[in-house]
């Protein structure tokens, strides 16, 4: 019971796998999605491409080699994937390309 109101108990969340790179474990960095195998966070890569840095950069300088350009390319496409559902009507959505073959 919390100020006067009985809560029912919360489901243990789950990992959820969002895709080949990425996962959101509420064991890891309290469910944020992360890149599997480390603690790095699919937004602060994605505040990277954001300021322009080069998806090379980004993989073998800023984050030491612990994810692939793949990875990047996934939370782009999660991102797009969000705004998308979020801000455009179904009816307008443009079609779903097939994937481009994954880098190295």
């Amino acid at each position: 019971m919390k100020n006067g109101k009985i809560h029912a108990p919360s489901r243990a969340a789950e990992r959820v796998e969002l895709g080949r790179h990425i996962v959101a474990d509420p064991a890891i960095c309290h469910g944020k999605p992360t890149f599997k195998g480390t603690r790095i966070m699919v937004w602060q890569v994605l505040d990277d491409v954001a300021d322009g840095r080069s998806w090379d950069f980004i993989c073998r300088t800023r984050w030491g080699g612990l994810i692939p350009q793949a990875a990047i390319g996934e939370a782009v496409r999660l991102a797009q994937d969000v705004l998308l559902e979020r801000y455009v009507p179904a009816s307008r959505r443009p079609a779903r390309k097939s994937p481009e073959p994954a880098f190295a």
